[in-house]
């Protein structure tokens, strides 16, 4: 399928879309405060969505750290598009878009390996595949029962900054 799938940057007519995708996830995406943060969240971080035939089959959120360091914010794609390269086109193209700004280092987190989540181990090697490196696991940010990996990727080479 991403042969036949565009990314351009999300447009406020998407936000619908964008919160449908999230609602179809409830593995993943199962906290209702936590999803409407998410779409609030989409009217003012950099924001992509993938579409194929003009409907819009996922999104990604950025956000930036600081001018060398940006973050995953958020990544969902429709369940009947998992493992046909929507993520991988969402992701590479805002890696494009950042190393264009001159980031450096990419971040994402998500549900660490110490919890026996199977979506979550998928999601873990969909990153791994992409070139993230799992950085550090912790119960600081979500909790004892929801321990978080901070996965990184250099996006360039950090000989200068």
């Amino acid at each position: 399928m991403s042969g036949n799938v565009s990314v351009r940057p999300l447009e406020p007519g998407d936000i619908t879309s964008c919160e449908e995708i999230l609602r179809g996830l409830p593995q993943w995406f199962g906290i209702e405060e936590v999803n409407a943060q998410y779409v609030r969240d989409l009217e003012s971080l950099p924001c992509f969505v993938a579409l194929a035939q003009g409907e819009v089959l996922g999104f990604i959120a950025l956000r930036h750290h600081n001018p060398l360091a940006s973050e995953i914010h958020v990544l969902a794609v429709r369940r009947d598009c998992h493992r046909s390269g929507v993520g991988k086109a969402l992701v590479l193209h805002a890696e494009s878009e950042l190393t264009r700004s001159r980031v450096k280092l990419l971040q994402v987190k998500t549900l660490g390996p110490s919890h026996p989540d199977p979506g979550y181990s998928a999601t873990r090697a969909f990153y791994a595949a992409l070139g993230f490196i799992p950085l550090e696991e912790t119960t600081a940010m979500w909790g004892e029962n929801q321990p978080c990996l901070i996965m990184v990727k250099p996006l360039s080479s950090f000989t200068s900054c």
